[in-house]
């Protein structure tokens, strides 16, 4: 592991759970911003037809 030496710092019961805890908080807030910025991507969740482009 070339990272092996972090588990001497922050015990793996901590750590692993931080780290998927982040993961999963970065996750929800990419999501969530795409969502609120696009227009297309929610319709695409919803399923309605596509747009014939112009």
């Amino acid at each position: 592991m070339t990272n092996g030496k972090i588990w001497l710092v922050v015990k793996p019961t901590v750590g692993v759970p931080l780290f998927l805890s982040a993961a999963v908080i970065a996750s929800v807030v990419i999501h969530a911003a795409v969502l609120t910025t696009t227009t297309w991507l929610p319709a695409y969740y919803q399923g309605s037809a596509a747009v014939a482009a112009e």
